[in-house]
């Protein structure tokens, strides 16, 4: 059995949610392998969790040379680890949909000769290769596709598939990848931690709730529900236009596209720009007091009322049931 690479997304070591689901996803194509890039004690720390999730080995790239520069480094790891494969390479490369991973992704692909497709939203066994489904052209189709040349490379929108253990060995190999001078000639000279809010990262979130124009600037009601439900905060692009929220919170085609197993929308109306970066959630609510907001065309639930006395109720319920 082919093996499936899996490029390990972690802060300080600790793996994100998105890497379990590459591994349950990787698990379909072949036998699953886990990429970390990072310091070795961390490495070794980590491939308890990532055999947890069906990694049967856990190539370890110290990051001594890579770390502080930009991505060129890591992609020319992968490349070298893709080549030491050998025989045909792996039946595939996973890496999540996030800007840093499109953009490794990109640079491996040429590095290799190889196809690439990004932003799947699902991945399954095909004849010769994967085959991915994406939702394109602002969402207004969905497609399949696969990779006729060298090793797939596909990048994942996270919450894409539901992340299931299954015991791998989880063995440790040590890679030591060879670093160009080419690579490292953009550098980190500063970076800013980003102010924590308590809440999962909006991209990455299982459930997001998002307000628009119809909540007038008070977002007190959506980020209520969203701490009853554990859920990320989303914005239309007229709520962060009219300086209600950062545009860190912006779920559409300007902004962020997200694929939630839960997606509320509450108080907005549901134009191109927005849909184009929700509309691949599993399941989608919308209140708004416009009964013929274009948002209803697409939603498995709607409810016609005022966000400002539904989303309170909700939130009371939610945390009854909860109490």
């Amino acid at each position: 059995m082919s093996e499936v690479l899996v490029l390990v997304d972690h802060a300080d070591g600790v793996v994100k949610k998105p890497t379990f689901e590459l591994l349950t996803i990787a698990k379909r194509l072949g036998e699953p392998s886990a990429v970390f890039i990072g310091p070795a004690d961390a490495g070794m720390a980590a491939a308890e969790s990532l055999g947890r999730y069906g990694a049967e080995k856990v190539y370890v790239v110290e990051d001594a040379e890579i770390a502080g520069f930009l991505v060129a480094p890591k992609a020319e790891a992968l490349a070298q680890l893709v080549e030491k494969i050998g025989e045909g390479g792996p039946a595939a490369v996973l890496i999540t949909s996030t800007p840093e991973g499109k953009e490794i992704a990109a640079r491996l692909a040429i590095k290799t000769g190889s196809g690439l497709i990004t932003d799947a939203v699902d991945v399954q066994p095909g004849d010769g290769a994967p085959v991915t489904t994406q939702s394109v052209f602002a969402g207004n189709y969905t497609v399949t596709a696969k990779v006729t040349q060298g090793t797939p490379i596909i990048t994942v929108k996270p919450n894409a598939a539901n992340p299931e253990e299954s015991a791998g060995a989880g063995t440790v190999e040590a890679f030591a990848a060879t670093i160009s001078e080419a690579a490292k000639t953009a550098k980190i000279v500063a970076a800013q931690p980003r102010e924590k809010s308590g809440r999962p990262e909006l991209t990455e979130a299982a459930i997001v709730v998002s307000g628009g124009r119809g909540t007038g600037g008070d977002f007190a009601p959506i980020e209520a529900l969203a701490d009853a439900l554990g859920a990320a905060v989303g914005a239309s692009r007229a709520a962060v236009d009219s300086g209600w929220v950062p545009h860190t919170y912006q779920v559409g085609q300007t902004g962020k596209t997200v694929s939630p197993q839960l997606y509320v929308a509450a108080g907005i109306s549901g134009a191109i720009q927005h849909r184009a970066g929700m509309q691949t959630s599993k399941t989608i609510i919308a209140i708004n007091k416009d009964d013929e907001a274009p948002i209803f065309e697409l939603v498995d639930f709607g409810v016609v009322g005022d966000l400002h006395t539904v989303l309170p109720a909700a939130t009371d319920a939610i945390n009854q049931r909860k109490g």
